[in-house]
C-alpha cells in the first residue's frame, strides 16, 4: 500500500460500475486513494447532525439512510467533496466526512474490548513503532490496535498478530479490511498461544517490537525475550495494578531487560462556548496501564540498581519483610516456591516476590473485574463484519 502521491486524485478515484440510471458510478477500491477526493460507492461516511449525533453509513447507489426525522439519499452524497453538508427529506442537515481511525475504532463491531485511541497513540509513540519495523502483537482482540500498528509500520514493515480465539481473529480481520478497503499485505494473524507459536513463526533475535495486550503477559516474557533483538522494545497493556506488579517483577527476574517503566494516561475534554471555557463534567478515566522495557544484549547485566525499594514493598517474602529480617531459618518442609521467590539478586532485591495472595491465582477476565463477553455478542459481531466485508 503506497501513500506517496503528488496530490489528491481527481474524482472518480476508483473503478466504475453501472449506475441505476444506466451511466457509470465510481467505486472505492481501497488504499490511500479511498480516503481522498469526492465520495464514491463503497466509501464509509460519518454523518453529524446539529446535536452532534454521529451516524456511519457505507455508500451504495440507490440506497437510503433512514432516521425518525426523515431519509437521506445516498445518491445525494455520491460525487460530493468531503466536508459537504447535505439535507434529508425533512430538511435536517448533516455534515458528511470520512471517519477518522479513532471514530471508526469506537463504533466498529467488536467481540473483545478495544484498546482506546489514547492508549494506541501512547503505544505507537512510547513503543517506538516505526516504518519498516517487524512487530509482534498478542492478542489481536477486535483489531483496534492492529490498525494503528499497521499505519505505523507502513508497507515495508511486518505485523504478526497472535490470537487464541478464531472468532476474535475473524472480527479483527473484518474490521481492518472494512476500514482499509482491502487486506493489508504486511499483516498476518496466527491462531494459537504466543508462548507456543512464536518460536515457530519468527527466528531468535529477529523482532523489533512486541506489544502484549493479554491477561497474563508475564507468562510470555521468556519467549518474547528470545524473539526480541537487542535494543528491542516490549510494551505491555494491562488493566489492573495486580497485573502491572506481576509483569514488572517477572521482567526484573528475567535479567535480560532494562528496568521497566509504567504509566497511565487520562484524557479530560474541555467545554468551549463563548466565555464558558472549562473542563467537561465527564472524562475518560482509567482504561489501562502501560509498561515498557528494552531487551539487553545476550550475556549483559543491567547496571546495578541503586534505588532500593520501599520498606515492606515486597511483603513478608521480601527483603524488608518479617520473615527475612528475623534471620530464622526456614521451617522443615518449607514451601520451595517461597524459597525460590525470596532469593535475592546481587543488590539485595528479591528476584520475584509476588504476594502470597497472588500465588496460584486464576487470571481470568471475571477475576479482574471485566464484564464477560457473551458468545451471542461475538457471533453477532463476527457475522456483521463478514456480511459487510468488501469483496
Amino acid at each position: 500500500m503506497t501513500t506517496d502521491h503528488d496530490g489528491p486524485p481527481a474524482w472518480p478515484t476508483g473503478d466504475t460500475q453501472t449506475a441505476p440510471s444506466g451511466g457509470t458510478q465510481a467505486v472505492s477500491t481501497g488504499g490511500a486513494q479511498a480516503r481522498r477526493g469526492a465520495f464514491v460507492v463503497g466509501d464509509r461516511v460519518q454523518l453529524t447532525d446539529a446535536k452532534e449525533r454521529l451516524h456511519t453509513i457505507t455508500l451504495e447507489a440507490g440506497r437510503e439512510f433512514h432516521t425518525h426525522q426523515g431519509r437521506l439519499l445516498h445518491d445525494a452524497l455520491l460525487g460530493q467533496p468531503e466536508g459537504s453538508v447535505v439535507a434529508n427529506t425533512a430538511g435536517i442537515e448533516y455534515l458528511a466526512l470520512r471517519p477518522l481511525l479513532a471514530d471508526y475504532v469506537m463504533s466498529m463491531p467488536r467481540g473483545a474490548a478495544v484498546v482506546y485511541p489514547k492508549d494506541a497513540g501512547q503505544i505507537v509513540t512510547m513503543g517506538d513503532i516505526y516504518p519498516g519495523a517487524r512487530v509482534v502483537e498478542a492478542g489481536v482482540g477486535s483489531g483496534a490496535l492492529s490498525m494503528s500498528l499497521l499505519r505505523a509500520i507502513g508497507a515495508d514493515g511486518e505485523l504478526i498478530s497472535f490470537e487464541r480465539r478464531a472468532d476474535f481473529a475473524d472480527i479483527a480481520a473484518g474490521n481492518v479490511r472494512a476500514f482499509l478497503g482491502r487486506s493489508h499485505a504486511s499483516w498476518r494473524i496466527v491462531i494459537g498461544d504466543l508462548t507456543e507459536a512464536l518460536p515457530e513463526q519468527v527466528e531468535a533475535s529477529s523482532v523489533d517490537r512486541v506489544v502484549l495486550d493479554m491477561l497474563a503477559p508475564w507468562e510470555c516474557v521468556d519467549v518474547v525475550g528470545d524473539a526480541l533483538r537487542p535494543g528491542g522494545v516490549l510494551t505491555c497493556y494491562v488493566a489492573t495494578t495486580t497485573q502491572l506488579s506481576r509483569v514488572a517483577e517477572t521482567v526484573r527476574a528475567h535479567g535480560g531487560f532494562t528496568e521497566p517503566s509504567a504509566w497511565e494516561s487520562l484524557v479530560r475534554g474541555w467545554h468551549l462556548e463563548g466565555l464558558a471555557v472549562r473542563p467537561q463534567h465527564r472524562m475518560h478515566g482509567h482504561t489501562g496501564f502501560l509498561l515498557t522495557t528494552r531487551r539487553l544484549a545476550d550475556g549483559v547485566a543491567a547496571p546495578r540498581r541503586t534505588r532500593r525499594p520501599a520498606k515492606g514493598a515486597y511483603g513478608e517474602s521480601g527483603v524488608d519483610g518479617a520473615r527475612h529480617t528475623t534471620g530464622a531459618p526456614p521451617a522443615t518442609g518449607a514451601d520451595p516456591l517461597f524459597e525460590q521467590e525470596t532469593s535475592n539478586g546481587p543488590d539485595g532485591i528479591p528476584a520475584a516476590a509476588p504476594d502470597d495472595a497472588l500465588r496460584g491465582a486464576e487470571w481470568t477476565p471475571e477475576a479482574l473485574g471485566e464484564r464477560p463477553i457473551s458468545d451471542k455478542k461475538v457471533r453477532r459481531a463476527r457475522r456483521s463484519v463478514t456480511e459487510t466485508m468488501p469483496s
